[in-house]
C-alpha cells in the first residue's frame, strides 16, 4: 500500500504528539498498575511506528517487538473508531478522530509490512 508524502508527514506528526501525551499520562500512574503498563506498551508501539514511518534504520526491533506493537495500535484504532461513531461526519470531533484513525492505519500497515519482510528474510536465511 502506498501513502503520499503528506499522509506520512501528518501521521508522523500525530504519532509524535500522541507519544508526548502518553508520556505525560504515564507519569500519573504508579509503575505496575494496569494503566501504566498499557501506556508503556502503547508508547513503545508508537515509537516503533514512528521509526518505521521515518525509515529510521538506526533502530532495530525484533519480530517479537513488532508483533507486540500491533495490539496497542489496533486498540487505538478500535477505541477511536468507537468514539468517532458518537459524532456526525463533518463534525470537528469526528474529523479529529479520523486523523488519528488514518495515522494508526498507516502505522499498522508499516508494522505488518515490516513483520512480513523480516519473516521472509528470516526464511531465506534458513
Amino acid at each position: 500500500m502506498e501513502f503520499s508524502k503528506e499522509e506520512l508527514e501528518k501521521a508522523i506528526s500525530l504519532l509524535s504528539s500522541t507519544i508526548i501525551n502518553c508520556e505525560k499520562m504515564k507519569l500519573k500512574f504508579s509503575e505496575g498498575t494496569s494503566q501504566h503498563s498499557l501506556l508503556k506498551n502503547r508508547i513503545k508501539a508508537l515509537y516503533i511506528s514512528k521509526a518505521l514511518l521515518l525509515g529510521d534504520r538506526t533502530i532495530n526491533y525484533t519480530i517479537k517487538d513488532l508483533r507486540e506493537a500491533l495490539p496497542p495500535i489496533v486498540s487505538i484504532i478500535n477505541k477511536t473508531t468507537k468514539a468517532q461513531s458518537k459524532y456526525e461526519k463533518g463534525n470537528s470531533q469526528f474529523n479529529r478522530f479520523q486523523h488519528i484513525i488514518q495515522a494508526m492505519l498507516i502505522s499498522k500497515t508499516f508494522i505488518e509490512n515490516q513483520i512480513n519482510s523480516d519473516s521472509h528474510n528470516l526464511k531465506l536465511l534458513l
